[in-house]
C-alpha cells in the first residue's frame, strides 16, 4: 500500500508581544502556505513550542514577563529545532548573545516581510536535509572526525557528537573542502542560502560552537583553522 507524505511546507511560532507585526508576519507566512503560531510573551512562547511543536520559532528578543534570552535558552535545552532572533536592537552584543546561546540566525527591525519569508524558507530546507548527497552510506573523515552522512551522526574518535542542524551543515561544507580554502561567502551559501542577508557574525559563533565541540583545545584549533581574512579550512592531520 501506498504511504502518503507529509507536504505541509512547516510551522512557524512567532514570539512577538507587537500584535500589528505578529499579525503581518502571520499573513506573510500563511500567504505563502506556512502553519503559523502565535504568542505573545515569554512563558506563552514556551507553552506554544510544546503544545505546536513547530519546525522553526521566530522570536522576538524583548518579551514581557521572560526575555526572548531566556526563551531561547529553554528551548534549545531539548530542541533542536531553527530559531531566528527578532530585535530591534542595533547592538552586536546582544546578537552575539542570542546565538550563543543557540539561535541560528537574527533579524533586525524593521525588516521587509520578503527578506524574512526566504530566511524561514532557507532554514527549513536545510533543516529538512537527507545528507545523502553523493551516494547512501558516505562517510566523510578528517583527523580524529568522522561524519557518516547517511546517519547524519558525527563521532570525535569514536565517541558520537552532537551536533545542531546548522552546525552539520557547516562541517560538512569544511569537510567537503579537506585542506582547502572555504571562503566565508561560500561557506554562507552553503549553510544559510544565497538569499541571506545577515552579516558574518553568525558564521564565527559558528565556527566557535564547533571548535568547542571538536577541538581538544578550542583557543589553538588543529582542525577548523581561520585563513584570516579569507575564511576558515578543515585541516585534516
Amino acid at each position: 500500500m501506498q504511504t502518503s507524505v507529509d507536504r505541509r511546507p512547516g510551522r512557524v511560532l512567532v514570539v512577538e508581544d507587537e500584535e500589528g507585526l505578529a499579525d503581518s508576519v502571520r499573513y506573510a507566512l500563511e500567504s505563502e502556505g506556512f502553519e503559523v503560531v502565535i504568542a505573545h510573551t515569554g512563558l506563552g512562547g514556551l507553552e506554544a513550542a510544546g503544545a505546536s511543536r513547530p519546525d522553526l520559532v521566530l522570536l522576538d528578543l524583548m518579551l514581557p514577563g521572560m526575555s526572548g534570552l531566556d526563551v531561547c535558552r529553554q528551548i534549545r535545552s531539548s530542541s533542536d529545532v531553527p530559531i531566528i532572533m527578532l530585535t530591534a536592537k542595533d547592538s552586536e552584543a546582544d546578537k552575539v548573545s542570542g546565538l550563543e546561546l543557540g539561535a541560528d540566525d537574527y533579524m533586525t527591525k524593521p525588516f521587509s516581510m520578503r527578506e524574512l519569508v526566504a530566511r524561514v524558507r532557507a532554514h527549513l530546507r536545510r533543516v529538512g536535509r537527507t545528507g545523502t548527497v553523493g551516494g547512501a552510506n558516505e562517510v566523510l573523515r578528517g583527523g580524529p572526525i568522522e561524519m557518516d552522512m547517511d546517519a547524519h551522526v558525527v563521532r570525535l574518535e569514536g565517541e558520537e557528537i552532537e551536533l545542531r542542524p546548522k552546525e552539520f551543515d557547516l562541517l560538512e561544507s569544511l569537510m567537503r573542502r579537506k585542506n582547502r580554502l572555504s571562503a566565508r561567502h561560500v561557506l554562507i551559501d552553503e549553510v544559510w542560502g544565497p538569499s541571506y542577508f545577515g552579516d558574518t557574525k553568525t558564521l564565527d559563533v559558528h565556527i566557535k560552537r564547533l571548535r568547542q565541540k571538536l577541538e581538544a583545545d578550542s583557543s589553538n584549533p588543529r582542525h577548523i583553522v581561520t585563513m584570516r581574512g579569507l575564511g576558515y579550512k578543515f585541516v585534516d592531520e
